[in-house]
């Protein structure tokens, strides 16, 4: 009998094993289609699953599964505070006082702050001091100067955190920090991180600086594709950084850091210090990644939260998302800033897949007559696939009225928008679909004048040393390219 059976599988093991894998591509899609939201994400699983049978299964259970619906990265710290009906109407009031006492400022923008405070619980924060800081050679002194200064704790997340000239800097000081009693976290995302010696990890730990990855990656365990892309830096609850500048020499176009860097290519992105009551916010953030990697539970404490008003009219209000938002917080909020903008719109993004939403409201902007600008790469970029994907909206985007800025001095990392003359956007999250669905993001959003000025001066900047891409000039790209534009574009959301 046995025998009979073996030779009946040696015999049809071919249709057997089809069988199996149409069988677990059929579960695949029909988990596909009941759990991604977006369209054009499903279509693209579909396509991969069906067209690519195995691999595409590979890569949809290594890539495709939703994260939301699935509650993998529970957050039952976070979940028991938002849960604080106490806690909400709190901070309710002093945001809508906050927002009442400043309605000039923030002007018709005032739903973005709602939007955002009940989607994340962020609220609007005033007494806030807010300096712009634009490259790694601006950022770096600044930071390692406020690191210095640390007398209670030092936290730190990052999604690169490469062990360079200035990674070495950096890991001086908190271990020097550390042996003197100040506490210091470390979160790196395993992904972004890879290269991080274990050797270097081990120095950090032994001079007592405590380091988790923040979601440790397994093949095929679709983790590869949730990565914790935020940068947070929070010294002893009064100061904090966050926008898109990791820590890595190729972030600093000063060859005393890259002995190289005469002959490596320019890097242009955009970070932000703050010191304020918004610090809570970042302070929030880290905290409730920290109690998750670490399995801790850091409590709410005065040492973490102090008093810490500054002499500054920035308003400030820190928007989170992640797989583990009931929404994508960040994509809304940019969704909201462009539908109420009255006069400007001003994006720089090294990477842009917009999805559906945003993609409309730029046209629609732009047809209402705004004044609509993306900068983005040149060809000067880390992935032609991906900007061969960007390249796909341009004819629409180009033929509404939005002009397309391509960066030539070097390559555009940062994320940043400039609504009207109000508010500034600064933060992690492109604008893509990976940040709006996969990845950790945090952004800030500022109301200041003084800010938005710098900032809208910066973009202009850029923008001299960019080309404008001319939409007849666009038109006359060869066929073949608009045919492989055409094809990225079907798997784009999955980039």
């Amino acid at each position: 009998m046995l025998n009979d059976i073996l030779a009946f599988l040696k015999l049809h093991w071919e249709a057997i094993g089809l069988t199996i894998l149409y069988f677990f591509t059929a579960m695949a899609a029909y988990k596909a289609l009941m759990e991604t939201r977006s369209s054009g994400k499903t279509l693209a699983y579909l396509l991969l699953l069906f067209f690519l049978p195995g691999l595409g299964l590979i890569v949809y259970m290594t890539v495709g599964v939703n994260r939301r619906i699935n509650r993998i990265y529970s957050r039952k710290w976070v979940s028991n505070i938002r849960l604080s009906q106490r806690l909400q109407e709190y901070l309710q009031q002093e945001s809508r006082a906050v927002l009442l006492e400043h309605a000039d400022l923030v002007a018709n923008k005032n739903s973005i702050a709602h939007l955002l405070f009940k989607d994340t619980l962020s609220p609007v924060t005033d007494n806030n001091y807010a300096e712009l800081l634009l490259n790694g050679e601006q950022k770096f002194p600044l930071m390692l100067q406020v690191l210095r200064s640390a007398e209670h704790h030092i936290h730190l997340e990052y999604y690169i955190f490469e062990e360079d000239t200035i990674g070495r800097e950096i890991m001086e000081v908190l271990k020097d920090k550390a042996r003197n009693g100040v506490n210091v976290r470390f979160i790196y995302d395993d992904f972004g991180s890879s290269d991080i010696n274990r050797r270097f990890l081990k120095e950090m730990r032994e001079a007592g600086v405590e380091v988790f990855p923040f979601y440790r990656v397994r093949i095929l365990a679709n983790r590869l594709n949730y990565r914790n892309h935020r940068k947070i830096v929070v010294v002893d609850g009064h100061t904090g950084f966050i926008g898109g500048i990791n820590v890595a020499d190729k972030y600093i176009n000063d060859p005393r850091y890259n002995p190289t860097k005469k002959t490596a290519m320019y890097w242009r992105d955009t970070h932000l210090m703050i010191k304020g009551h918004a610090v809570h916010s970042l302070q929030f953030i880290f905290m409730s990644d920290w109690n998750f990697c670490a399995e801790a539970n850091l409590p709410i404490t005065h040492q973490f939260f102090p008093d810490c008003a500054q002499p500054g009219d920035s308003l400030v209000q820190i928007a989170s998302s992640g797989p583990d938002s009931n929404r994508s917080a960040i994509m809304l909020s940019y969704l909201a800033a462009i539908n109420q903008a009255e006069r400007a719109v001003y994006i720089t993004t090294p990477y842009f897949i917009p999805n559906d939403s945003i993609f409309d409201a730029l046209r629609q902007a732009a047809l209402s007559g705004k004044d609509v600008r993306l900068l983005l790469p040149g060809d000067k970029t880390d992935s032609r696939l991906v900007a061969m994907a960007s390249e796909s909206y341009f004819e629409d985007l180009l033929s509404c009225g939005v002009r397309i800025f391509r960066y030539q001095k070097g390559f555009v990392h940062a994320k940043t928008m400039v609504v009207d003359e109000n508010l500034s956007v600064v933060g992690t999250a492109n604008m893509d679909i990976r940040s709006f669905d996969f990845n950790f993001e945090v952004n800030a959003f500022v109301y200041s004048r003084e800010v938005n000025h710098e900032l809208t001066q910066s973009f202009l900047f850029d923008q001299v040393n960019s080309v404008e891409v001319e939409l007849q000039a666009w038109l006359l790209r060869s066929k073949w390219r608009k045919v492989f534009e055409a094809l990225v574009r079907l798997v784009s959301p999955l980039l």
